[in-house]
Formats: structure tokens, sequence, C-alpha cells
């Protein structure tokens, strides 16, 4: 049923001799304060509560596990109804309260170095599913923290732009006034760099941030790490965010997972230096959460901190984001992997 349009439910409302109000009732339960099953609709007649179970699928999820890391980060596996699991993570810091949402069951990308990766392809969430994982996470951060989330990053399992419709969906809910009311621009969709999608993305006007997972600037290590990269150039990839750019005018973030020893010398600092110049950007520099059977190990402390420098004197906006969660398995579909 959050996958039906709206217009749609009130059609079918009208049809059913059912007066139009209703629709926002039954928006209200769907989207601001969620409920599992169509009969928790109270405020609905049971005939019309009825009538819809017969007629519509109502999408959930369930929480059955969450572990919490001795650095205050929360992950939580969901339960989906046909017996899958993904994942989601809340992250907090001093001034954020950040949550990782997922879009896939696994992943079709198998990126090397990643848990996901690992696991292969299952299917897409609905737009629901994707929903309510933001909206558990957000109860879970009021709870926890006395406070709503400050941001969303769509960086879980899956790549969300290999299910563009049902992603772009799920956070026009999240900042509709109707549904979690967030600003767009606490929002940043992550994608591996797929070019049709990111055009697609800058046409369709979505006013969120866009990232994306490099982990290499030139092309022979980018393919070693990244299959997708073999499809998609580090050209083509760059003619697409400067069509995004152009688009939006946002600013490109890149995220660069720092491997030891494969994507961690300053002459990958040099590819990554050059590459960038194509638009308006910043670099978060990602420290490795080790994930077993990859064969993949985090950077030396010494390389790390040479890279970022070599990117500063460079007059780059770098940031280093440290691992999170690392007692609790934090690392994208590692603990879906354990279900």
């Amino acid at each position: 049923m959050r996958n039906t349009d709206k217009t749609e439910i009130k059609g079918w409302l009208k049809e059913q001799g059912e007066p139009v109000f209703r629709i926002d009732q039954i928006e209200d339960w769907l989207w601001r304060r969620p409920v599992s099953y169509i009969s928790e609709m109270s405020n609905l007649s049971k005939s019309l509560r009825d009538k819809l179970e017969q007629t519509f699928y109502l999408d959930r999820l369930e929480t059955v596990h969450t572990l919490k890391s001795k650095d205050g980060t929360h992950k939580m596996a969901f339960g989906l109804d046909d017996g899958k699991h993904v994942e989601g993570v809340l992250i907090p810091s001093k001034e954020r309260l950040t949550a990782c949402i997922s879009t896939q069951v696994g992943c079709k990308m198998g990126c090397k170095f990643c848990a996901t990766g690992q696991m292969g392809f299952g299917r897409n969430l609905s737009a629901g599913e994707i929903y309510l994982q933001a909206w558990y996470l957000n109860d879970l951060a009021e709870k926890q923290f006395g406070k709503r989330l400050s941001n969303i990053v769509v960086m879980g399992m899956g790549e969300p732009l290999d299910n563009f419709y049902n992603t772009m969906r799920a956070m026009n809910r999240v900042m509709d006034d109707n549904g979690m009311g967030m600003s767009h621009r606490r929002i940043t969709l992550s994608t591996v760099g797929l070019v049709p999608e990111i055009k697609k993305l800058a046409d369709t006007g979505a006013d969120v941030h866009l990232s994306v997972s490099l982990h290499a600037a030139n092309d022979e290590l980018r393919m070693r790490i990244l299959p997708i990269a073999a499809k998609y150039k580090l050209k083509d990839l760059a003619e697409s965010l400067q069509y995004y750019h152009q688009k939006t005018k946002k600013r490109i973030s890149y995220e660069y997972v720092l491997l030891k020893g494969v994507n961690d010398s300053l002459k990958n600092a040099a590819e990554l230096a050059e590459f960038t110049k194509i638009t308006p950007c910043k670099i978060n520099l990602i420290e490795y959460n080790a994930v077993e059977g990859t064969g993949y190990g985090k950077s030396e402390e010494n390389n790390t901190q040479a890279f970022m420098r070599f990117l500063e004197k460079r007059n780059l906006v770098v940031n280093l984001r440290r691992s999170r969660g690392g007692d609790v398995d934090a690392a994208c579909g590692q603990l879906a992997n354990k279900f």
C-alpha cells in the first residue's frame, strides 16, 4: 500500500463510496506514524479496514536484532516479510545523529572489499521498506538520545541508483511534511558510479546530495576492486558528474576507502587529486572496517595521514572518517550476512 500512488488510493475510495477525507487518515497511518497492519488504522471503520486488507498489501519491517557498539553506534537487522534481512545503522557524533539505510537485499555491484558484495543480489527493497528503516532509526534516535535524526545517508546495503524509482519515492516521502519532514540538505545518496542513473538523477531535479564511491582514480585499479568500473570508465563517470553539477550546482562528495597496500600510496593520492578537479567537491577518506574473507586490510596510520596531507596541500576539502561500530559488525552487510 505504501507503494501505491495516493491518487490510486483516492480513486479506490471513491469507487467504494467512501468520503475523500479518508485518504488523509490513511496517509497518516502509512507515513507519519506508520503501522504494520491495516487493522491498526484505528480511526477507520472496521468495514473499510476489511476492504483495504482485501485489496492492498502493506509492507512492513520487523527489528530482529539490535547491537550497540561501545562508541554509541547502533546496528539493526530488519526482517522482511519474505524472510530476508537488511541493515540500518544509527551513528551518533557530537553534532549529528546519522542514519545509514539500505536499498537492496544484497547487491549486484560485487565490490571486492565489501561484505554486502559477498552476499550476491537478493532483490530490490520497496519504497515502503526503505522509508521504514529511516522511520525506525529516527524512533530509536528519539528514544536513545532524545532528539530526531539530523542526517540520512543512503549508503547501506545495495546500490541506490540500481533501485532508482523506489529509492527516490522513499526519499521524497522522507522530505515530505506528510512523512518525516526532513530537509533535502540532510540527505545524501551514494552511488558506486552508475553513469546513466547519475544523469537521470540530475534530470529529475532531486535536491539531495550526491556521493560517489570512487576508491581509485585510475581505471585499472578501480576495475580490480570495483567490477562495475569495467562498464563505466572514469572518463564516462567524470562526464556524468560534470553534467550533474551543471544541472544542480551542487558539490560532489567522493568516498574513498583506504585499503592497505592497494590504493593508499601518494601516487594514488595524486590521481585522486587530479580526477576531482572536474567539479567543486569534498573528499571523505574512510578508515576500512575489515571484512573477513576479503583479503583487504586497513591502511597503516602513517599512510593514511600522508595521503590526507597530500590532498590538503592541494587545497582540497578532506575529511577522515574513522571506523565506527567495529565491535558490532558495522561494515555494510556484516550483520545481515549472519542471518
